[in-house]
Parts: structure tokens; C-alpha cells; sequence
């Protein structure tokens, strides 16, 4: 396990309580500003990159979203926890936040689909977090000097001490982590019943959300899901109609598998759609940079224009890196000219990519968007007439 990971708690008290009693715990960044609060959660350690939220809804998709790996998510929202969490859900098969800093836990959980409550679940996966009063100053803090490593502590009582090992942490820039969450091995979702297959679509799992090939599966396409470390040559032994690159956490610029797997895709000429981590493997397949963003944009309430239509779409939005590429024209890439297709209204960041001579594009938001908004699902549908464009294939 990855010393930035959480140092895994047991599980903590019979189901059915609500928040239980909890002792102080502190929070660490590496510029030595420290937090007090009260433990939420599992008791422990944990390190990762301490990042912000704005959504008000949809913790349970954040904490369990592969893209927050190895980050310690602070919620910006002051009351979290009130629809407890449920087994239908989940974005993945487990939490995989490094740990979790909210204002002010409920005390009560309050939902029809609730199954357990919030503290519950963070200590029956041993996720460390911490309830403190003053998460508007520590997002104030990460706004204006952008995110940073951090720890939460419930057992280490000297900042200084929990300071010093934050510093040796490995940082977010130059990670390479899709490795560490996507599947072992591949398995396929299938179009509901009464839904016929049109198309089967080869999704590259860089840290795939469960809902992405739902909502493909509801368009009639059997979704074959491939790991990380799936080739060109895995990728087209399955004779897709149209192959998909799916979010996911670390640094873009280490991704060289995916990227060498992708531009494979794009010589083949096979309709591609990828999104967030798989907007910015087009971008670098296209032999443009990436960088890192000073504190992201995460929540689902980002707002993006379509640079041809200028209609405004709200969005889900998880990411800390993003693509650098000309904003205003068109440009070359070596499969052919391409364009910025969305840019975000905050801060002017491509949002979207999309290739003019052949079937490719991707987005830098979700979507998918489990918890909302849906302004952008028609992009799914966007996928498969690219597929239904297609001459017809040779038999399989």
C-alpha cells in the first residue's frame, strides 16, 4: 500500500448508531497551516493531496469516484451525511477517498434507501476524516494557495511531528495511479432488459464510474471493460464499434500506455469518446501538454460553453490537470485537424476536444453525471451516432 494511502482502521462500532462519539483530531497541510477538529470516521492516519468540493449533493459518488485516489476531499457543502448510504449508488466496489473533511455530520440520517449511516460506512471501510468548523477558511486557504499534500490525525497529537511526515509524501504531480484502481480483469455490461444491442463499445478503464457504461448500456451498446493496461492490439482484437476512455486519477503526462493504446485507435479510425483522464489522453495522443491546475475544478456546478453552438451546460466536474491547446481556431495534430469543442466559463480551461477529420472526441466533465446535473448526457448520444455513421462492419 502506498504510504500516501490511509492507514486502514478497524471497524469500528456495531451498525445503527448515528454519528458516534468521536475525540479530537487535527489537520496538517505542508505549508504548516494545522486545523483542530473532531474525528469522523474511522480512528487513524492518512496522507494524500488535500482538495475541495463544491457539490451539495452526491458525497457517496465522490467518495467512492476511483478518481479521488490518494486525496483527501474536503466538502464545502456544511451539512454532509443526512441520506446516509446505500449499496446502489457507489460509483466502484469501495471507498477510495484518502480521507474526508466535512463541516458538520449529520446526526441523523433521514432517506428511504438509506442502509447505513455515513460515519458507519467511513469506519467500516477505515476511512479517516475529520469534522471541523472551519472548512470555508481551509477552502479559502486551498483556493488561494492552491492544493497541497496534508494528513488527518487522530492519533498524533504534535502538528510539527504530522508536518514533517506530510513533506515526505509523494506529490500528486508526476503520480501514476490508474494502474492502482482500475480492473484486474475484463467484464462486460449489457443493455437492460428490452433494450436490443446496436453497438459493442471497448472501454479502457483508467478509473472508470459505474454509471459510464450504464448510460451506454441504456443506448443499446454492450460495453466490453478493459484494464488500464489494455494495448492497441486488446482494444482492436475485439473489433469495436467504438472504443471509450474513461476518467480517472494521477498525472496525465505519465500515462504512456493509454496514449500509445489511444493514438493506435485514432490510426485505426475507430470512433473514439473520452472522458475527463480520457480527454486529456486525446489531448497528449494529439501531441499537446498538460498541466497542472493550481486547485481543479470539483463539484457539479462547473459551467462549460460548446465553442459551436454557445449553449451553456452545467456540470460534474473532477479533475486537477487539464490540456493546453489553442482556445480561438482550429489546429493540426498528426490525425488531422481538431478543435477546443467546450471551454470552462470560470476560468477559460478546455473542457472538450474534438477531431475534424476523423470520429473522435472527449470532454473534460462527467456526463455521466451520477447525482447531477444531466445538461451534458446527450454527449452519449453524440457517441453513438459517430458509431451509427460508420460503414457497417464485417461480420463477427
Amino acid at each position: 500500500m502506498s504510504t500516501a494511502q490511509n492507514t486502514r482502521a478497524a471497524a469500528g462500532p456495531e451498525e445503527g448508531a448515528n454519528v458516534s462519539e468521536s475525540g479530537p483530531a487535527i489537520l496538517v497541510l505542508e505549508d504548516g497551516r494545522v486545523f483542530h477538529g473532531r474525528s469522523f470516521g474511522a480512528a487513524g492516519e492518512t496522507f494524500g493531496e488535500a482538495v475541495f468540493n463544491t457539490g451539495m449533493t452526491g458525497y457517496q459518488e465522490t467518495l467512492t469516484d476511483p478518481s479521488y485516489h490518494r486525496q483527501i476531499v474536503v466538502m464545502t457543502a456544511p451539512h454532509i451525511g443526512n441520506t446516509g448510504v446505500n449499496d446502489d449508488d457507489p460509483e466502484s466496489g469501495r471507498i477510495w477517498v484518502a480521507g474526508y473533511v466535512v463541516r458538520e455530520p449529520a446526526r441523523i440520517t433521514s432517506n428511504w434507501r438509506a442502509q447505513r449511516t455515513l460515519d458507519e460506512e467511513l469506519r467500516r471501510q477505515g476511512v479517516v476524516g475529520i469534522s471541523l468548523t472551519g472548512t470555508r477558511a481551509l477552502t479559502r486557504h486551498l483556493r488561494d494557495r492552491g492544493v497541497m499534500r496534508a494528513a488527518i490525525s487522530t492519533t498524533e497529537t504534535d502538528p510539527q511531528a504530522l508536518l514533517e511526515r506530510v513533506r515526505r509524501q509523494p506529490a500528486m504531480a508526476g503520480a501514476d495511479l490508474a494502474a492502482e484502481v482500475t480492473t484486474r480483469e475484463s467484464y462486460e455490461v449489457v443493455p437492460p432488459e428490452g433494450v436490443p444491442v446496436r453497438f459493442h463499445v471497448a472501454a479502457v478503464d483508467l478509473g472508470i464510474k459505474a454509471m459510464t457504461p450504464q448510460r451506454l448500456a441504456e443506448r443499446g451498446c454492450r460495453v466490453t471493460v478493459l484494464p488500464a493496461t489494455a494495448t492497441t492490439e486488446d482494444i482492436l482484437a475485439l473489433d469495436p464499434d467504438g472504443v471509450f476512455f474513461s476518467n480517472g486519477p494521477g498525472d496525465p503526462a505519465t500515462a504512456d500506455g493509454p496514449v500509445t493504446a489511444m493514438r493506435g485507435v485514432l490510426e485505426a479510425g475507430r470512433p473514439l469518446f473520452g472522458i475527463c483522464f480520457g480527454n486529456q489522453i486525446l489531448g497528449r495522443a494529439l501531441d499537446l501538454g498538460t498541466y497542472k491546475l493550481p486547485f481543479g475544478h470539483r463539484g457539479i456546478n462547473q459551467p462549460v460553453i460548446d465553442t459551436r453552438s454557445g449553449r451553456v451546460a452545467i456540470t460534474s466536474q473532477n479533475h486537477g490537470f487539464a490540456v493546453d491547446a489553442p482556445l480561438d481556431t482550429p489546429f493540426d495534430t498528426p490525425y488531422g485537424r481538431a478543435e477546443v469543442s467546450h471551454i470552462g466559463l470560470n476560468d477559460r480551461v478546455v473542457e472538450g476536444l474534438r477531431l475534424l477529420d476523423r470520429p473522435a472526441f472527449s470532454v473534460q466533465f462527467h456526463p455521466e453525471a451520477a447525482a447531477g446535473p444531466h445538461d451534458a448526457a446527450e454527449l452519449f448520444d453524440a457517441f453513438v451516432d459517430l458509431m451509427s455513421a460508420q460503414p457497417a462492419p464485417a461480420a463477427k
